[in-house]
């Protein structure tokens, strides 16, 4: 065996730091990757967290909102800017605060918001906060004074996380896309009291915040901007109309549960698949009121006629091509019949559109997740797959030479451990220069992750990524090894068909 000096001398040529090592870095890994390895991940595919064949699913249910509408980014801005002045205008904050445009890119979904605190910030599955990623108002917080706030600690305990809606006492979780601007607004009024000195309460401010956003949504501002511009706004239309017409004309029967009004879905959906876009539906259920809809017996079912107007008798059947109004899934599950592995039904909120009806129903479940195909785009560069590789390289080196202890071999390990954190920042700041990644914390998953694994069957970018596979296929969920079952470096984010950066030349070292 080496002694610990000659390992870190025989380490020192063969492994630089600093600049030496960046050149190393950038002429070894051309031979580290496979070719073709850039374009291994397809953003139009379905990704399975659980095995399930098309073939035994005989219904298939949709959200509306960001599953089958998917909206271009331009609505941000204008929630974001109508939020904000409403602010002004009715709740009397300062005008200066007009000077804040919405900042696309700022804010992922996922986050955590510590209302006390007023800390906005990115947790991961095992509930620590990933440092760096702690912002009060558009600034980042110090890790040092993260750590402090938590008494010590990167770890937010349980009593104080987010329940199974995302609500908890002190943290909330914002979950769904629209939450996007509120969060870029909630930095903007912080960053603005901060900068003036102006003391807040912030218990007061979040909810007025939450107030505004939601006001955009109920007075129905944000459905009259959509309707007026549904060409601007609405992406992919054509493609829902392949995906629901080839379902059809597979015998299978489709129903819309959605917590917007009929005027509005029924505009966006005539723009997207036709006039006679009700004749594919077997069930429309509007203003739903979800996820109360899931957990809550005491509203019944209303039907609207043709013009949108409620009725007023007493529903004993749920007619097809007719429109209802609120109601409950337990209803729902009676009047149809509809029960269990034969349903799929897809949404974009984890929470309010999934995992009831998951946990508690045994439906099948897709999540729609945007963000996805960005994503996969990222992690297709050679720029990405290149940090990859080199952090997985120092990870395997800090692993097996933390056992030398001489003065010489420590100074290495705290040169690569020094470049690998800044490898690590590099590879988060490829997704988003504030949070990074929706799906990762450095190498944990996030938390949002954690919900996606457990709520969703399968996941994919939009609906129109069911037009790749035939209507019977299985999706066979990867097997990817637990820790215990994981040879030593192999490179699981890569799929495990990575060379492993000098693992010849370490063999020998023992």
């Amino acid at each position: 065996g080496c002694t610990g000096s000659s390992a870190a001398r025989s380490l020192n040529p063969r492994f630089p730091s600093g600049l030496e090592s960046k050149e190393l870095f950038t002429s070894v890994l051309h031979n580290l990757l496979p070719p073709g390895v850039c374009n291994l991940l397809n953003p139009a595919a379905i990704y399975a967290n659980n095995e399930i064949s098309l073939g035994d699913v005989e219904i298939y249910g949709f959200d509306y909102d960001y599953t089958l509408a998917q909206y271009s980014n331009l609505l941000h801005s204008m929630i974001f800017n109508t939020a904000r002045d409403i602010l002004i205008e009715q709740f009397k904050y300062p005008e200066g605060l007009g000077k804040y445009d919405y900042i696309p890119g700022f804010a992922i979904r996922g986050l955590h918001y510590d209302v006390q605190k007023s800390l906005l910030m990115k947790i991961d599955a095992f509930h620590y906060v990933q440092l760096g990623t702690a912002y009060r108002g558009l600034k980042p917080v110090p890790d040092e004074e993260v750590i402090e706030l938590y008494g010590g600690t990167q770890h937010i305990p349980l009593y104080q996380m987010s329940d199974f809606y995302g609500k908890g006492p002190s943290l909330k979780q914002f979950m769904d896309i629209f939450s996007l601007p509120e969060m870029t607004l909630l930095s903007s009024v912080i960053d603005y009291f901060i900068t003036h000195n102006i003391e807040f309460d912030q218990v007061h401010l979040y909810k007025d915040i939450s107030d505004a956003i939601r006001d955009v949504h109920v007075k129905g501002v944000m459905y009259k901007w959509i309707e007026k511009d549904m060409e601007q706004y609405i992406l992919h239309g054509d493609e829902i109309y392949a995906v629901l017409n080839r379902l059809v004309n597979h015998k299978k029967k489709l129903f819309l549960i959605t917590n917007s009004p009929f005027s509005f879905v029924d505009k966006g959906m005539k723009h997207m698949v036709g006039k006679n876009w009700r004749d594919l539906f077997d069930m429309v259920i509007v203003q739903a009121d979800k996820p109360n809809f899931f957990t809550d017996r005491r509203k019944p079912f209303r039907k609207l006629d043709d013009k949108g107007s409620l009725q007023w008798d007493k529903i004993n059947q749920l007619e097809k091509g007719k429109i209802y109004k609120e109601g409950n899934l337990f209803d729902f599950l009676r009047l149809t019949g509809w029960r269990g592995s034969k349903v799929l039904y897809f949404g974009d909120h984890l929470y309010s559109d999934l995992a009831d009806l998951m946990l508690r129903h045994g439906w099948r479940t897709g999540a729609i997740v945007p963000e996805l195909e960005t994503e996969i785009r990222i992690i297709n560069t050679e720029q990405y797959m290149h940090s990859l590789t080199w952090q997985q390289a120092l990870t395997g080196l800090l692993e097996r030479m933390q056992m030398y202890q001489d003065a010489e071999s420590k100074q290495v390990l705290l040169e690569w451990m020094k470049e690998r954190q800044e490898i690590r920042s590099l590879t988060k700041n490829l997704f988003n220069p504030q949070f990074g990644s929706i799906f990762r914390t450095f190498h944990n998953p996030t938390y949002f992750s954690r919900r996606l694994v457990r709520f969703s069957d399968i996941y994919m970018a939009s609906i129109s990524c069911l037009l790749n596979y035939d209507v019977n296929f299985t999706f066979y969920p990867r097997r990817t090894p637990l820790q215990h079952e994981a040879p030593l470096w192999m490179d699981q984010l890569c799929t495990g068909c990575m060379k492993t950066p000098f693992l010849e030349e370490m063999v020998h070292i023992r």
